[in-house]
């Protein structure tokens, strides 16, 4: 969600801070704010809006200090404005802290504060946490980590805490309890932030801290220590990346490059993942067999795409292993009274790593006795330490809000995960087993092939920019490609779109379709084709514009188009891989004809890591 920097050293923290906070601003872009520690006190720029007008407003400015922290917000708590931007300080001024997260008792917290006499400038909880730490420090003598452990101990919900002190200008205070924090030191600096883009032009070890610990970060060094205060043996890793990875490219926007990424995104997920006999070798799954035969159900969890990509993998679990699988939105499989039990399997699937449903949701099952695989896309984040098993998905970082080639990758991986449990319940025999990942070894040319349509989706966006209502509709795994590519478009065209399963639409559905509502329609999944054209012929009869996903050369479904884009012919469980990828075309070039913003949606975060 929101993104945070600090830096201690022997150099000037302001364009430190800054440039981190350039490399993380599309984690919230609501306010942005700095603070530097030093001369007994601390030295506050907090603007509402864009990280440009903290720039502004900080150029030719005086600010020398060598410690600070940085932070871009994304509003739970308080308005958007000046004065609930972070950083946030105590009462005297001493300590200033940025936060990420929500404190969910952080109002029983400020009525306290307010008994003994503090007063409030904001609305948020993080000004209530930077006042409770001062509180402590003032009243008790102690340092601020002596004074972050006691407050750590009496605060309920999610937060990833730094804090500096303007009495000690050597050291910064960094905490994790669900929301990301990453640490890291070279011999010039001591680093934090929420995200390691901030952090490679100086280091690619770094630290991710796990849940309850507190990093004390100077120059030169990182010590770690859990909630009570016992120095723990952190590890670190190494980052393989580059900084260069999160740059254009040359490319008008971030979502646009990283469609274009998507080849290589899929070749990256397949890596090594395929032995030279044909067979599936999952390193990260360690399993015994037993284990795998015990499997009597499985159930995905996820969020916003990646439930997409979850109802897409509940279609080629059960088709080549027959095992059961539930689909649940990560946000309710809590309260719904799930049944499980160590003969079950849970798939959580996360882009960040950090989503706070979908933890909580994997943690519920892990609880219940269930095994718990991630699908996820980044090294070190939450749900890699909470479950059994991991698939990283290796598409690279992601930049742009609205996710791309991570859905495409946790496509490859579910599928891969899907043909791994077959083949190890003996459920698929080698030659069929080999004929499907050829096909998937086929999947980053054919990528490229339909790459190649831009300048038809192009031509399709501007014909319908203008377009009020949209409604997508698929069957079979086309549903969840409909679903996507309806969501795509809300997201950062803020049109609006619905997706469908096409034999619903006789079902209510169909009294929205009046005269030149466009209607997308997915014609590649083979079994249903039939019944897709049935759907496409419905709703034209009642003046429908249809704009058709459907197979090379199809006579048919040409007939039946205003538009058509022409896909690749793949193994019907893979259609989705290249089906969604026109769809995000499509939605990127009609927010491009409407003026606005594919990279930073409004109201939107890369990350949700608040419930």
């Amino acid at each position: 969600m929101c993104g945070i920097v600090g830096y201690v050293g022997n150099g000037a923290a302001l364009p430190v801070l800054i440039e981190g906070m350039r490399q993380l601003e599309y984690r919230g872009y609501d306010s942005a704010g700095i603070a530097l520690a030093g001369g007994g006190g601390i030295e506050r720029v907090r603007r509402a809006g864009q990280l440009s007008n903290l720039e502004d407003a900080v150029a030719g400015a005086d600010l020398r200090g060598t410690i600070g922290i940085g932070h871009t917000r994304w509003a739970t708590h308080g308005a958007p404005n000046d004065v609930n931007a972070h950083p946030h300080v105590d009462s005297t001024g001493r300590v200033a802290i940025v936060h990420n997260g929500i404190v969910e008792n952080f109002d029983v917290l400020k009525d306290e504060l307010s008994a003994q006499g503090h007063t409030f400038e904001s609305e948020t909880d993080t000004e209530v946490v930077a006042k409770l730490v001062g509180s402590i420090m003032d009243t008790e003598g102690l340092s601020l980590l002596e004074a972050t452990l006691a407050t750590v101990a009496r605060l309920e919900g999610a937060f990833g805490l730094v804090l500096v002190d303007a009495h000690d200008p050597e050291t910064i205070i960094a905490v994790r309890q669900d929301s990301p924090i990453i640490v890291g030191a070279n011999e010039n600096a001591g680093l934090v932030a929420s995200g390691i883009p901030a952090l490679l032009p100086y280091t690619r070890d770094v630290i991710p801290l796990e849940n309850r610990q507190i990093a004390e970060i100077k120059q030169g060094s990182v010590r770690v220590l859990d909630f009570e205060g016992r120095v723990v043996d952190a590890e670190t890793i190494h980052v393989e990346w580059d900084l260069d990875a999160a740059e254009k490219s040359g490319y008008e926007d971030f979502m646009l490059k990283e469609i274009f990424e998507q080849p290589e995104a899929v070749r990256n997920t397949m890596r090594g993942r395929v032995d030279k006999a044909g067979r599936i070798t999952l390193d990260e799954v360690t399993w015994s067999h037993s284990d795998i035969e015990g499997i009597t159900k499985v159930v995905v969890v996820a969020c916003g795409t990646s439930f997409h990509s979850g109802m897409a993998a509940k279609h080629a679990i059960e088709h080549y292993t027959r095992i059961p699988v539930e689909l649940d939105l990560a946000s309710e499989f809590r309260y719904r009274d799930p049944v499980l039990d160590e003969h079950s399997l849970v798939i959580g699937i996360a882009q960040s790593g950090e989503t706070a449903d979908t933890l909580a949701a994997v943690r519920f099952a892990k609880d219940m006795g269930a095994k718990v695989v991630a699908i996820t896309n980044v090294v070190g984040s939450s749900i890699t330490r909470d479950a059994d098993a991991v698939l990283f998905t290796h598409a690279g970082p992601e930049i742009g809000v609205a996710a791309t080639k991570t859905f495409l990758a946790q496509l490859v991986a579910l599928n891969l995960f899907a043909l791994y449990l077959a083949q190890e319940r003996g459920m698929m025999d080698a030659g069929k087993l080999c004929e499907t990942i050829d096909a998937m070894r086929a999947l980053p040319d054919q990528i490229e092939e339909v790459l190649t349509l831009q300048g038809d989706v192009h031509r399709a966006a501007k014909r319908y920019a203008q377009a009020k209502d949209f409604i997508f509709i698929g069957r079979g795994v086309g549903m969840a490609v409909a679903l996507e590519g309806a969501l795509k478009l809300k997201e950062i065209s803020y049109s609006h779109a619905e997706g469908y399963a096409a034999g619903e639409l006789k079902h209510g559905a169909i009294a929205l379709i009046e005269e030149n509502v466009p209607v997308v329609a997915i014609l590649t999944g083979a079994a249903l084709y039939e019944k897709m054209l049935g759907n496409v012929q419905e709703v034209r009869a009642r003046g429908a514009e249809t704009i058709l996903i459907a197979p090379r050369n199809d006579a048919r479904a040409r007939s039946l188009a205003n538009e058509m884009f022409e896909m690749p012919t793949t193994k019907p469980l893979l259609t989705p891989i290249l089906d969604t990828i026109p769809l995000q075309l499509f939605a990127y070039f009609i927010a491009k004809e409407r003026g606005l913003s594919p990279d930073k949606p409004r109201n939107l975060a890369k990350s949700v890591t608040v419930e």
